[in-house]
Parts: C-alpha cells; sequence; structure tokens
C-alpha cells in the first residue's frame, strides 16, 4: 500500500526529500509501521521522530491526518481509511514552542 507522508522542512533537509515522500507499507497500516518504513526508507531520520530507546515520538512533533491530531493516539491503531486510500496524507508537523 502506498502512503503520502507530509515532513517538515528540518527533515525534509536532513533527508534530502521534498515535503511529501510516499512510502510503501504492508498493511495493517499504522503510525508504527508507518515510521518503520519512513525510518528503512530514509535511515538519517532515525532517532529524530521518535526516540530509538521508548519508540516514543518526539516532545516537539505532532502527527495529523484526516484534520485530527493523531500525536497520541495507540501507535497500533490502524490509521484513518483516507490515508489508506490515498486521499489524505499523514502529516509529520513540527511544533513550535516559545515564551
Amino acid at each position: 500500500m502506498t502512503i503520502r507522508v507530509e515532513l517538515p522542512q528540518h527533515l525534509c533537509q536532513l533527508a534530502g526529500v521534498r515535503r511529501q515522500v510516499e512510502l510503501q507499507i504492508a498493511v495493517p497500516v499504522t503510525q508504527r509501521t508507518l515510521l518503520d518504513a519512513l525510518e528503512t526508507a530514509y535511515p538519517m531520520l532515525r532517532g529524530t521522530v521518535r526516540d530509538p530507546a521508548t519508540q516514543r515520538r518526539r516532545a516537539f512533533l505532532r502527527f495529523f491526518a484526516c484534520q485530527e491530531d493523531l500525536s497520541h493516539a495507540d501507535p497500533d491503531e490502524e490509521l484513518p481509511a483516507r490515508v489508506l486510500d490515498g486521499a489524505e496524507t499523514f502529516i509529520i508537523l513540527g511544533a513550535i514552542a516559545g515564551g
């Protein structure tokens, strides 16, 4: 299955890719399998999206799809149908912090 993933600019630069990449992922497609495929396709991104030891999302990154914040969703829950059928992208967004 082909899934489209939109990356924040700093990860695009690190991986040497454009804003959107396409990944081939076997079903079921979950956050975990998507991030595994992303790190396999772009090994330089290992440790940048999720902590290598805990596999948890990095604090300043958020996950969105179908106008929903999936950042705190179960990583083994299947992604929304519109992402699976290619109508929507899975978005990794760099959070903004400051005071």
